[in-house]
Order: C-alpha cells, then structure tokens, then sequence
C-alpha cells in the first residue's frame, strides 16, 4: 500500500521535475528509491569525466555548471542530473556546483540500472527527451549560423601586435590597455593620428578582457547606410550587427566621418545601451532592444556628442614622441618581414637608426613598416641595412646640410675646449673692452685721433655685419657687455646669495622686441644728432649703457635674459642671423629618443662625453631651433650633450627664410628703421638736393627732421600694403598675402 510520503513525491515527480512524461506505476517505483541529500554552496555534486555516482533530482537550491565550460548553464529545481551517463553508461562530461544550500533526491546508479530494466519506459522517456534536444540543438545550430554569416565580414580574428618600445610612452599605453581589460565601462574612445595602430590596441583591450571568447567585429563608419539599418537590424527582418553580437564588442572605426543622422542614434546606444530596429516610414517605431556589446570607438579628430558619452578615453601617442621605440619597432619589422619572406635577418647600423630618430613620419607606424619592408627589397638577403638605405624624405630642417663637426673633427674639439668663450672672454675680451672704453674717455675725442673710437666706428661695425653671412650671431658668444653682465652676476650670487627671478616669458616674447627697437631708434637719432661717430667719449657713453643694461639684468633675471629680448645690438644680430650660411642644431629623433636629462638647456653635472655646464645661456633648446635668431654659438649645448646630437651645418644663406621662418612683426619693423637709417645718414644731403630751407645747425629743427626722415621711408612699403588691400577690396582682386610675411 502507498505511503502518504510516497504519494507526495509521485505528485512532485509529475508536477516539478524534467521526469513528468513517465506513468504513475514508473513513478512510484522511482519514488520509494529516492533518498533525501543536503549539500551546502560551492560544492561539487558531480565530476567531470567520473562515472556517475547515481540520479540526482534537484528539490531545491540553484546549481551551475563549473565555470570555463563551453557552454555555462544553471539548473533549476526539478532538474534530473545524470540521466544520460547512466542510461549509456559513459562518465559525466561537466561538473556541476552548488551556488546555493541544495537539497536532492537522490537513486544510486546499481538501483536505478535496476529500474530501467524493470521499467523499458525510462528508456523511451529518455529517447524522447534527446530527440526534443537534438531539435532544440539543431534550432540554436541555425541561428548560430545565422549570426555567423552576418558578423563574418566584419570579424577582427586576431590582434597584429602588442605594444613595442620602452619608452615611458609605451609603458603608459600598456598600462592603459591593462587598466581596460580589468575596467567594466562599456563604451570606451581610442583617438590618435592616422598610422599608430588604434584598431589593433582595440582588439588587445578585447582579447586580454573576460569576454575574449566573444566575438569582436569592427564596423567602418564611412559606409555605414544613413539609416544605420546594418547595426540595429530591420523591424520585422534581418536582424542587425546589434542583434547579433550578443555579448561581443563592437568596434566603430572612423567616427568621425559616422553619417550625421546616425550620431544622436549611436549616442543613446552608448549612454543608454538601448537601440531601435529601423521601421518603414508607415509603420510605427519599433519597440527598444537592449545591447549586451562592449563598445570601442576608434577616431582622429573625436566628435563632441559622443566623446561625452564614452565612460573612458585613450590618446595614443604619434611615432614622433616615440623615437626612443624606432629601434624596437624596426628590429621586429626586419624579424617579421624576413620571417615572412624565408629570408635571414638583416642586421640594421646605429647610424641608420640616428637617421630614422631624426625623422617625424606624418604616418607613423604604417610609414615605417613601409620603409623597412622596401629597405629589405633593395639589399640582398643578411646584408646590412645602412642610413642609404633607411633613408626617409627629409625635414624641412635637415635639407642640404653639411655637419661640419663630423667633416673637421678639430672643429668639435676646439668648439668644446675650455679655449671657446670662457677663456678668450675672461682672458682676453674683458681686458680689450676696458682699453677701449678708458681710451674713448682719457683719449683724444676725435676719430683722427683716437684709435679706440676709429676701431669702433670704423673697423667694428663693418666686420661685425661681413660677419653675419658666414657665422651669423657669433659676436655675441664673444660680446662684452654680456661677459661683465656674467661676470656681475656669479660675483653678486657669491657675496648675496639669492635665487634669481625666473624669465617672464610670455611678456618678453610680446614686448621685448618692440622695446630693443626703440632702443635702436634712440641709439641712431642719438649717434645723428650729437654727432656720436666723431666723439669719443659719448661712443663711451653708449657702450657703458648697454652694458649697464646688461648687468641691471644679470642682476634681477638668471642666464641672460638681456641678450634674448632686450640687447639693441643682440635684436640686430638675430636678425641678420637668419642669412648665415652656418647654423648650431641637434637632432630632434636623438634627443627625444635618448636624453632625459636635457642637459644642454637645464644644465647638469658631466655625463659620459657631456661636460659639466650651467645650461643654455639663452635658455634655447637646439633641438628645438627654427632658426639662427635665439643662438649665440657659445657652445654650451655642444660641451653639454653626451649624444653627440649638437650640430653645426653648412648650409644654403638664409635657407630657413623660406622653410621653418616664423614671421615677426617687430623683426619687420626694425628691418625698415635699418633702411630708414640709410636715409638718415645723408640728411644734409638729402634737405640740399631737394632744395629744403632747413637750418639743421637748431637742435629742434634737427631733431624734427630726424626722426621725419627715419620714419618717412617705411611708409611707403606700408602704403603699398594699403593699396593692394584697396585694390583687393573693390576690384575683387587675390587677396594679398599678410605684411609681416
């Protein structure tokens, strides 16, 4: 007779649990077997590839199957575990855990074998049971197939490369990745230029996250349909990208050129995760679907609306911050490209990569797979690559120049000898200066008389400006106004020790050349109207306030702030620099590339061939030059660098005016008071050949005149401007170029 506890495990047997197709009789012996289990969380009720112990029937609790199955699954009350290993007698293929306390009903294997053959209609349960499988498997077989034939085209199978280099950059851009494999933002920004591998750094943020085993599908936003049809699918039709990608990652390369109906579309997916399928224009809008998929936008130039949707951004850095990375990337270009041609390696020089460092690449990474793959066709399997070879289009710094220092090595060593400046200043220069000025006092005060003022006005200034085509601003590395400046200062420091006033660089930039131009103004209507060049003692004069302005600086401001911005005669020689044939640079690739010390612009103790030094007077990094205006050639850079990057080359006269030059207005300012000045030396000349009634023997009418004449002349360049632009404005003409330029 049937026990009441038997009875209410039939019942449950019929109403919960996967064995409610069998009869009653099948279940009641089933049920009289059964014995009661408890098992607490995070136990292992079965083993994969063990025979299975017996039937096991989940009363209550949740299980799962152990993660890193193909397929994960949970099971819920009323499960039957084991049913196939026993009927086929084969081990169990996954092991389950417990995810909560479990209870079970439980039959051991011998039992319930018994069961089966008394009871044939287990078997036939169990064969139907397959079969509803089978069909259920062959359905998700289909639409497997399905949502592989859409994401085909646009699978991204592998990622290219890892980040190479040891540079701080690619150790932060490596840091970055790995922060976004652990980061559970969904929609992530990847901007950079064209060429630095944005689409290979999105697929290794997918293929080191948990979600590796999805798939990853990377979508070009130039042609992507208006309507977005190909992501969010048709209402009623083929589903979309969306759809299915499930729990994959989208890549939406080229952002920026996304369709502008698609952008506030694309921006409720990221901020929202929700889209909707594209409907007919007479059908109403369809319901919302929500995405699973981890998105990374690629971009060069980012969009507002979405960059504020994004949860976290990543700038990759161009080749040409990354030169110390080039030799990395340029050994495993050789080792891929010879790997992939079954060629042996061909070793590259130091020179070559030298050569490659000084390049920018616009293109980056893709410029220098290029490069190196056609430098491997060129030369024979194993041969050297040499700079000939690896030799990229050169910058506009680097066009048909000559390092003189490599062609003379004298030249290196006595440009870095304690002989240029320190000891012909300190030995030589400060003496002569001091001759010089005592003679224009005690001397005689006329020029046929005075050697000292007939040196000065007639020898000085014109070898000073046959100077300037050969070695441009070279006077000033020996210029004494600055030397006793210098001199002053380390004499001040010792006796008052203090921390000198940093370079206000912003104001000095913006008004420091407009102020040495009113000082030139001055010196050249002081020198016409007090007859300076015939007298000795205010030639006197003049030199004293220059160098008292030089050492009122050296006082108040470190290095020489004087020299750069404010020097009269300094403001000349920078601009008449710019003509030399000659030119001090460093290569900007060995610099970014090896130096972190930056020892030719701060200054720093001796480091391998690099000499102990106290920085650029100038405070100009030569690597950063664009032309002769802010070099004095004192050197320092040169003494300085353990690279050997400083160069001085012979180059074409006054090349950078049409490559690097950067236009200045108060450099064209003192251009025309310089031609003014011209004028102003043939006054009396000029006012008797236009037959002007001037007495020039009255200071106020002089002195009118004067400054007429050094002021008249630019005019006319200025009124030419003007009527061009007149010319411009009514008849339509080309628009002229601006006047500073």
């Amino acid at each position: 007779m049937m026990t009441t506890a038997v009875r209410d495990r039939v019942i449950w047997l019929q109403e919960r649990s996967a064995l409610s197709g069998l009869n009653e009789a099948t279940l009641l012996a089933l049920s009289e077997s059964l014995e009661l289990r408890r098992m607490p969380p995070h136990r292992e009720v079965i083993i994969a590839d063990t025979p299975p112990e017996g039937l096991y029937i989940l009363k209550s609790g949740r299980l799962e199957h152990k993660p890193g199955s193909s397929i994960p699954s949970s099971f819920l009350p009323g499960a039957v575990l084991n049913l196939r290993p026993l009927l086929l007698s084969e081990p169990v293929e996954k092991t389950v855990l417990t995810l909560s306390d479990c209870r079970f009903w439980f039959i051991p294997a011998a039992t319930f074998q018994t069961l089966t053959t008394q009871y044939p209609e287990i078997m036939q349960a169990f064969s139907q049971q397959m079969a509803d499988e089978l069909r259920q498997i062959a359905s998700q077989l289909t639409y497997e197939q399905e949502r592989q034939e859409i994401l085909r085209p646009y699978l991204v199978t592998r990622a290219r490369r890892g980040v190479i280099g040891r540079s701080r950059y690619a150790n932060r851009l490596r840091q970055q990745i790995r922060e976004a494999f652990d980061d559970n933002c969904s929609a992530l920004l990847i901007s950079g230029e064209p060429g630095v591998e944005k689409d290979n750094i999105a697929a290794l943020m997918h293929y080191g996250s948990a979600a590796r085993r999805q798939p990853i599908i990377k979508v070009d936003c130039a042609r992507l349909q208006a309507s977005g049809a190909e992501l969010f699918g048709r209402a009623g039709g083929k589903p979309g990208l969306l759809a299915a990608l499930e729990h994959g990652t989208l890549i939406l390369n080229n952002v920026e050129e996304l369709p502008k109906p698609l952008v506030g579309a694309i921006a409720h997916l990221l901020t929202h995760r929700t889209y909707s399928p594209v409907s007919r224009n007479d059908d109403s809008p369809a319901p919302e679907h929500t995405s699973q998929a981890r998105f990374i936008l690629i971009a060069e130039r980012p969009i507002a609306t979405l960059t504020k949707a994004v949860g976290k951004q990543i700038r990759v850095p161009p080749l040409r911050v990354r030169k110390a990375d080039i030799e990395d990337y340029v050994t495993y270009y050789i080792s891929l490209i010879s790997r992939a041609r079954g060629l042996p390696k061909s070793p590259v020089t130091p020179e070559a990569i030298r050569r490659l460092q000084a390049y920018d690449f616009p293109n980056n990474f893709r410029e220098l797979e290029s490069l190196v793959s056609r430098a491997l066709s060129q030369v024979a399997p194993g041969r050297i690559l040499t700079e000939e070879i690896l030799w990229p289009s050169q910058s506009k710094k680097k066009q048909f120049r000559l390092n003189l220092l490599n062609a003379y090595p004298t030249l290196r060593r006595f440009l870095r000898s304690p002989w240029w400046p320190d000891r012909l200043n300190y030995g030589f220069t400060l003496t002569v200066f001091a001759l010089v000025v005592a003679t224009l006092f005690i001397g005689p005060q006329t020029r046929d008389q005075n050697v000292a003022l007939n040196f000065f006005w007639a020898w000085w200034w014109p070898v000073i400006l046959l100077v300037f085509p050969f070695l441009g601003r070279i006077w000033c590395a020996v210029c004494p106004f600055m030397i006793y400046g210098e001199a002053l200062q380390t004499l001040s420091l010792k006796i008052l020790p203090r921390q000198l006033k940093r370079w206000p660089r912003q104001e000095a930039e913006r008004w420091g050349g407009w102020f040495l131009f009113g000082l030139f103004a001055l010196i050249l209507l002081w020198e016409e109207l007090w007859d300076l060049e015939n007298t000795a003692y205010l030639s006197a004069c003049l030199l004293l306030l220059i160098t008292a302005g030089a050492v009122i600086f050296s006082q108040i401001f470190e290095r020489r702030f004087w020299c750069r911005y404010l020097c009269p005669i300094g403001g000349m020689n920078g601009l008449f620099a710019k003509l030399a044939i000659t030119e001090l640079r460093a290569q900007q690739g060995t610099c970014s590339a090896e130096c972190t010390t930056y020892q030719c612009y701060k200054g720093g103790p001796a480091k391998g061939e690099g000499q102990a030094t106290d920085g650029c007077p100038l405070y100009s990094h030569p690597a950063q030059l664009e032309d002769n205006r802010d070099c004095v050639l004192c050197m320092t850079c040169l003494k300085a660098c353990p690279h050997r990057s400083v160069e001085v080359n012979l180059r074409p006269p006054g090349i950078e005016l049409w490559t690097t030059h950067t236009p200045r207005a108060y450099e064209v300012a003192l251009l025309l008071l310089l031609l003014d000045a011209v004028f102003l030396h043939r006054l009396p000349e000029l006012v008797q050949s236009l037959g002007l009634a001037l007495d020039l023997d009255t200071f106020w009418v002089h002195s009118l005149a004067a400054i007429a004449l050094l002021s008249l002349p630019a005019i006319l360049p200025l009124a030419a401007q003007g009527a061009l632009w007149a010319i411009h404005k009514v008849w339509h003409t080309r628009k002229p170029r601006p006047f500073v330029e």
